[in-house]
């Protein structure tokens, strides 16, 4: 039986959306299903005492070039975002109540994972302007004040806490991080490790 691949995920990070744009083709290859778990990266980063790439300049400076020759390589769209970082609280929360609305694999929650990765990597935008993100919503026919009442409300900032610490607890040190049964995988240059799993 062929196992789900799990993603755990924060739109803030550039390896996370080049993970996802693969993800989707080894999903439909392998005919399994990916299980979304949107987390919040610097939860992660402060429950692990991990730090992102940048935090070191020769590094943060190396993985700018290593993106673009990975889009390159999967032959996506990707573009820096000039915004960069930028704080995903609400963005993250907002994916898990689209989720919480049932089918992850329909509807709304989809869309909006497309959106987002298209808004932070594709067309970047600063999406920690309140004024930009409500714009980006409306142009894709999200209702505005609906979103604002899904990310305040009380069980949606707790599941993402719980999905955070979840990965946490599982091993994840940082996203994209991927599981296929129990063994894990990080970052977008494993993703070809998650399809030669799921084919033994």
């Amino acid at each position: 039986m062929v196992k789900n691949i799990e993603f755990h995920f924060d739109f803030g990070s550039p390896t996370a959306y080049l993970a996802y744009t693969q993800l989707k083709l080894i999903a439909e290859r392998n005919e399994t299903k990916i299980e979304y778990y949107p987390i919040l990266l610097g939860g992660v980063f402060k429950a692990t005492g991990n730090n992102p790439p940048a935090a070191v300049p020769a590094k943060g400076k190396y993985m700018m070039v290593d993106l673009q020759r990975y889009a390159n390589k999967y032959r996506v769209p990707y573009e820096r975002n000039p915004y960069f970082p930028v704080n995903t609280l609400a963005l993250m929360r907002g994916a898990v109540s689209y989720q919480d609305d049932g089918d992850q694999d329909d509807g709304d929650f989809i869309k909006y994972i497309e959106v987002m990765f298209r808004n932070m990597w594709i067309e970047p935008k600063n999406l920690n302007d309140e004024e930009v993100l409500k714009k980006v919503l409306i142009e894709n026919n999200f209702d505005v004040d609906d979103f604002i009442k899904r990310i305040t409300d009380q069980n949606v900032k707790d599941k993402l806490i719980s999905n955070t610490e979840n990965a946490v607890n599982k091993g994840a040190f940082g996203a994209p991080t991927m599981f296929v049964g129990d063994q894990m995988f990080f970052g977008q240059d494993r993703v070809e490790f998650v399809e030669e799993y799921l084919n033994n």
